[in-house]
């Protein structure tokens, strides 16, 4: 065995529970101060701590509502930015074409798309909507995903 590479080994080494000596061992160290040990281990003891969940039920329960109200801003806020409410206005056609929907009564985007769904040639009935206006407002509507 080399000289000089391996630890003290002190034969007679204290286990100490809360500041009372339980038992001797070998160790590398003098006195070992621990907190369990088999006297007190639960699983030796037969005995039964009780645990208190409580917190962590409450810990829960909090994380629970608070992901239920980020969820319900998140669908408040979809339901605020839902495109088919958007104004005429909003689609930037042009002053001609958005004053030719306004006073043919349709006022949202959502109007649009209802009168869109009949054909193309229902947009270009109407007085003041021409093939540019209907290409914008089917660029318009394709950007927001309304249309393919």
């Amino acid at each position: 065995m080399k000289e000089g590479i391996h630890p003290q080994w002190y034969p007679e080494a204290k286990v100490i529970v809360e500041g009372d000596e339980v038992m001797t061992v070998g160790s590398t160290i003098p006195v070992i101060n621990v907190e369990i040990w088999s006297g007190t281990h639960p699983f030796y003891t037969g005995t039964q701590r009780l645990l208190d969940t409580e917190g962590q039920v409450d810990r829960f329960m909090r994380r629970l509502q608070r992901r239920e109200q980020i969820r319900t801003a998140e669908e408040e806020l979809a339901e605020k930015r839902d495109p088919t409410r958007l104004t005429v206005d909003s689609m930037d056609l042009g002053t001609r074409a958005t004053n030719a929907f306004i006073e043919s009564g349709i006022t949202t985007v959502g109007d649009v798309l209802v009168l869109l769904e009949k054909g193309d040639d229902a947009l270009l009935a109407l007085p003041g909507i021409g093939q540019k206006a209907l290409i914008d407002t089917k660029r318009f509507l394709r950007s927001e995903g309304l249309i393919d």
